[in-house]
């Protein structure tokens, strides 16, 4: 599920950043808001992650304050244990990358001001309030976890030392980025035990006297 709630974002975010572009920005097209790690700018992939909008998952956190789920479902025929889920807080890098234009870092900035307008102005996604992704229609998701998403999205606030970090382990030069928190991921794992009703209880106690 981390992975679909990315291409949701990203998807949207596409359409966004493409609709309301400068005129004179006909560098950037729908493929160039992508899903990738920024820590290869300064490596082999440099060439193909210049002047694009770079979404780049850098921590995941779980929502302490849903950890203590109920282990047991009832069922028509018994109980079931099961692990209850697990809901991720994650947190994405949003770089806008340069490219060889005159103006490549005045483009990139414009391109983070539409990113920052595009969240400010829509703050959670599910499918339905989505029409611009393509999750809706991947069969390998099914029609009861699709349901289930539900993201809200907040701008995350680095302090200049945790920039300098941060920049620091990806290995690279730091560009124009915003950083994102995205509430709530839910992992599930549909396993479970199943138990039978208990219908008689027998005390042995009684049975001694």
């Amino acid at each position: 599920m981390i992975g679909s709630a990315l291409k949701l974002l990203r998807d949207e975010l596409s359409t966004y950043v493409i609709s309301n572009k400068r005129p004179d920005d006909t560098t950037i097209e729908n493929k160039d808001i992508i899903l990738h790690n920024i820590s290869l700018m300064e490596g082999e992939s440099q060439g193909e992650l210049s002047n694009k909008i770079v979404i780049t998952l850098v921590n995941t956190e779980e929502e302490s304050t849903l950890k203590n789920g109920s282990h047991i479902l009832r069922t028509l025929n018994g109980v079931k244990y099961v692990e209850p889920p697990v809901f991720l807080n994650l947190y994405i890098l949003i770089s806008a990358t340069l490219g060889q234009e005159t103006d490549a870092y005045e483009l990139a900035l414009q391109r983070l001001s539409l990113v920052i307008q595009f969240f400010q102005a829509k703050k959670s996604f599910t499918i339905k309030n989505s029409p611009f992704s393509s999750i809706a229609s991947d069969t390998n998701i099914s029609q009861e976890d699709k349901d289930e998403v539900r993201l809200n999205v907040e701008l995350y606030t680095l302090t200049f030392e945790q920039i300098n970090h941060l920049w620091g382990s990806l290995g690279g030069k730091q560009v124009p980025f915003a950083m994102y928190k995205i509430r709530l991921v839910k992992i599930d794992e549909k396993t479970s035990i199943v138990a039978p009703v208990i219908e008689e209880i027998e005390n042995r106690e009684s049975q001694i006297n």
